[in-house]
């Protein structure tokens, strides 16, 4: 890595066990600092107002003020700090809830170190991580709504994007699948993302999924 300051994170979880577990993983990694624990979200958003993190890993299911009222909070107050949902849960609302909210990420807790580790730098670059359980439950989430398809007109070739987009790859993964230069995905994806009025690939992937562009 370069001499680049770490990226610095907060984890929130009521167990204590999870926690000490995520600072053990990441007191192996130099380019991540954990500069703060909570133990709820109440006390994860005083952390955020006085540290000032780049990444907070939030649990959804907690006593007192749960993961999706403390995100949201804290993004509307801390606009620059990403929010990666880290929890045992990926029931069709919750996924949908805490993406509204405003996380930038959804993983499971049993995603192994290198996966967690990958998905913070991610984060931290602006780029998203959702976990094939929750990119399933928002897939249920527009079967269940059965909400009509949007006006869209994305070309063969976004669309081919786009579908690489759902399964998690990167610009530059998604370059090598399809052999275009990065660039040229990076302009595709800008134009998916314009498109579909998304601000982001995470929300891209949900309004595309909720808007059916997909065949059953």
């Amino acid at each position: 890595m370069s001499d680049a300051a770490p990226i610095r994170i907060i984890i929130v979880d009521d167990h204590a066990v999870v926690r000490a577990g995520i600072n053990f993983f990441l007191s192996t990694i130099n380019d991540i600092e954990l500069v703060g624990e909570a133990n709820s979200g109440e006390t994860a958003i005083t952390l955020c107002d006085q540290l000032q993190p780049d990444i907070v890993l939030m649990d959804m299911i907690m006593p007192g003020q749960g993961g999706i009222v403390a995100t949201r909070t804290i993004c509307e107050r801390h606009p620059h700090i990403h929010v990666i949902a880290l929890t045992s849960f990926a029931d069709n609302d919750l996924v949908q809830s805490v993406l509204q909210a405003g996380a930038t990420s959804y993983l499971m807790k049993d995603v192994p170190p290198h996966e967690l580790a990958a998905a913070i730098r991610d984060s931290y670059a602006g780029r998203a991580t959702l976990a094939s359980e929750a990119a399933e439950a928002l897939i249920r989430q527009v079967v269940q709504n059965k909400k009509p398809q949007a006006n869209t007109d994305l070309t063969e070739r976004e669309m081919a994007v786009l579908t690489l987009m759902v399964e998690g790859l990167s610009n530059k993964q998604i370059a090598q699948q399809i052999n275009l230069s990065p660039n040229t995905i990076r302009t595709h994806v800008s134009s998916i993302l314009a498109k579909l009025e998304a601000t982001n690939r995470t929300e891209a992937v949900r309004l595309a999924i909720q808007y059916n562009l997909f065949p059953q």
